[in-house]
């Protein structure tokens, strides 16, 4: 079988899975948001935190509850690597630095799962168990919650009720990422990966001495770092390490863990608004553009030109040959179009092209499908954006299911969308002014541009992935890039939440034969180009100083 014939069919057997899984996945978490019902356990939990699960809120307290609530996580975080040393299950090793831990707390709590040290050298058991796989967990169930609030902004009318923050967080994590993830790791453990508690020990004798690894519990790690779109990997070579990713089955696997829930909750989107056809259209816009860069991406990568390409098969450097081009391509696009950042190749090694595909995807926002929760209200400000275009062609005022898009609710969703691309660009711009920053990079020129540039992009973005060609592990980029993703994830979610309030206390506007058909493929198509517009007037100088002018040159 040649390699492009494995990768398409690899391809069209994680598209059936998904598309068997949509509708009762997207159906379920729907009744899981709709329920009044309350678990033995969720009340346990609710007492412990005092919590009133019952209570409505409108969205400066349902923002309060956010911010609170990561606030502390960083906190607990911070300080539980500052401590490591001290603790039992450590492995010996010593306490996180301050800029370090600072980095690490606020790349898990913010779902990005950004990676400034090798893991498997840095991380106890204490650390990597009660710490980070945790919030691998809660900063996904956070996710998902500010989306669902926002897809009750559409849903209800004359009121700034969004429903309980507590509440949906906990189900968020009881309900649906906790019961998949069991499944999972025993389907990874299958697969071959580890999940053990041991301490440090050889495994195997090479020339010059021998290697030394410590186990852990890899497999429920693994799970929800790629179910809850996080990234954030037990070993430093992340999912391209065999024990966490032995073979292409749990390639597979794992990219469809991805992709699942993020493409599920367009249906969950359209069961909660009344109209399975408007999350169909959302649905079609995201797989448009996943589907499109895909393809992209195994045509740079298996067409390459060059003698040792051809030998190959395609461009395999820095590529498992366990998963080879295709598994590889599709897991790199795949993890840069959603927040998780997880890695099962080096994005430094692609070709020039192959290296801008992975930072597009993350440019756009990382909404196709996005990350868990993330990419939902992320499309949905899209969307809005796209109307309001809609309605200046025709100049009318621009109407998106049911409620009007008025000059309040514009300025929150163009607010949205300016955020990240500041953050990305300014801090870019300053590693290059300061002359320290521009030592970390292992290249120059165009390959050492998109180095830093992928970093910032990567953070503020919430993705965590890696060029694997820079030195992120100085005070400057562990602070900066920090500060990336602590205002890249939570300014957009205080403009999604104020936009869900102005929203929700709208009346109905009815229907009429002038108001927009959203729900059909000229609005699929509209967003598409509108994402790309948006994307492409805000990043292509940036792209072409890199990631272009290096494909250009090749």
């Amino acid at each position: 079988m040649s390699p492009v014939l494995a990768g398409v069919l690899q391809l069209l057997a994680l598209v059936v899975a998904l598309g068997l899984s949509y509708r009762p996945l997207g159906d379920y978490m729907a009744k899981v948001y709709s329920s009044e019902k309350h678990y033995k356990p969720e009340k346990w939990i609710y007492k412990a935190i005092g919590a009133n699960p019952n209570v409505e809120m409108r969205w400066p307290a349902y923002l309060r509850g956010v911010l609170a609530f990561s606030a502390v996580s960083v906190l607990f975080l911070y300080l539980l690597q500052r401590v490591q040393g001290s603790l039992p299950g450590s492995l010996g090793f010593v306490s996180i630095d301050p800029d370090q831990a600072f980095n690490t707390a606020a790349s898990f709590v913010a779902n990005t799962n950004w990676q400034s040290y090798y893991g498997e050298q840095a991380m106890g058991h204490v650390v990597q168990t009660g710490g980070l796989a945790v919030q691998n967990f809660v900063s996904a169930a956070v996710g998902i919650a500010v989306a669902v609030a926002l897809v009750r902004g559409f849903a209800r009318s004359r009121t700034g009720e969004l429903g309980n923050f507590w509440a949906d967080l906990v189900r968020g994590t009881v309900r649906i990422l906790l019961p998949i993830s069991v499944i999972g790791a025993l389907v990874l453990v299958a697969c071959g990966a580890i999940q053990n508690f041991s301490g440090i020990h050889e495994v195997g004798q090479f020339t010059g001495g021998s290697q030394q690894w410590n186990g852990g519990a890899v497999a429920s790690q693994e799970v929800i770092k790629e179910l809850g779109t996080n990234g954030g990997g037990y070993f430093n070579a992340n999912s391209a390490h065999p024990f966490e990713n032995p073979n292409g089955l749990s390639n597979l696997f794992e990219i469809y863990l991805i992709l699942v829930i993020p493409f599920a909750l367009t249906r969950t989107f359209g069961r909660m608004v009344g109209s399975l056809k408007q999350g169909y259209a959302i649905l079609a816009t995201m797989a448009t553009i996943w589907l499109g860069f895909v393809a992209l991406m195994m045509w740079t990568e298996f067409a390459h030109p060059g003698p040792a390409f051809d030998i190959a098969g395609g461009a395999m450097e820095g590529k498992e040959t366990r998963f080879g081009i295709g598994g590889s391509s599709i897991f790199a696009v795949s993890t840069t179009l959603t927040s998780t950042g997880a890695v099962n190749s080096f994005h430094s090694s692609y070709t020039g092209f192959g290296g801008g595909i992975t930072m597009l995807g993350m440019q756009l926002g990382e909404i196709a499908p996005g990350g868990t929760g993330s990419g939902l209200y992320g499309m949905l400000i899209m969307a809005i954006i796209a109307v309001f275009i809609a309605g200046l062609m025709v100049g009318r005022t621009p109407e998106y299911l049911g409620k009007k898009i008025g000059t309040r609710e514009i300025k929150f969703a163009a607010l949205y969308i300016l955020i990240t691309p500041a953050l990305v660009l300014c801090f870019t711009a300053a590693s290059f002014v300061l002359d320290t920053p521009a030592h970390s990079m292992t290249n120059s020129g165009a390959h050492g541009f998109s180095e830093i540039l992928y970093a910032y992009t990567s953070g503020a973005n919430n993705n965590g992935s890696a060029f694997a060609g820079l030195n992120a592990d100085t005070q400057w980029f562990n602070s900066t890039i920090g500060i990336a993703m602590l205002l890249g994830r939570f300014l957009p979610m205080v403009f999604v939440l104020a936009l869900a309030g102005s929203l929700a206390e709208q009346s109905p506007v009815p229907e009429t034969a002038g108001t927009l058909r959203t729900e059909k493929p000229l609005f699929t198509g509209l967003l598409v180009g509108t994402i790309m517009i948006i994307t492409g007037l805000t990043y292509f100088p940036a792209l072409a100083l890199g990631p272009l002018a290096e494909g250009l040159a090749a």
